[in-house]
């Protein structure tokens, strides 16, 4: 049997993250790396504590679910809470960003980006080309 590559590896613990996700709109995982070594993870959810959107319902702004927090953002916060630093990592997330997780993501100092779907946010390719950051798609 042949053995996965890394960034595969990294992806499929992505996809398992997404599991935990509480809100059945859309499952997502992220998963933050430094020297093939696990960081931190994330999945959508509610605020720690609060009701999740599959007990509570979804609270819907322009198309969009405001009730989750996003797996990037949680996956950030937790390695902030827990005193990890992020900066010069890579992130390996179900879905691409969208364009208010990717800006949290590049000032996080984050600097590859791995996603397995594209999800809707065309403006994340040009502003991570002018801000250096990698954006690749695993299929």
């Amino acid at each position: 049997m042949e053995r996965v590559s890394w960034e595969k590896y990294f992806m499929n613990i992505a996809k398992e993250v997404a599991t935990r996700s509480t809100c059945d709109r859309k499952h997502i995982g992220a998963v933050i790396t430094r020297d093939k070594t696990i960081l931190s993870t994330g999945y959508n959810g509610s605020i720690r504590g609060l009701p999740h959107c599959d007990e509570a319902g979804h609270e819907m702004v322009d198309g969009h679910c405001v009730r989750t927090t996003h797996a990037e953002a949680n996956a950030i916060a937790q390695a902030a809470k827990n005193g990890v630093r992020v900066d010069e990592a890579e992130i390996f997330i179900t879905a691409s960003p969208c364009y208010t997780c990717f800006k949290l993501i590049a000032n996080s100092g984050i600097k590859t980006i791995y996603y397995d779907e594209f999800y809707r946010d065309e403006r994340i390719l040009k502003h991570a080309k002018e801000a250096g950051i990698k954006l690749v798609h695993l299929d």
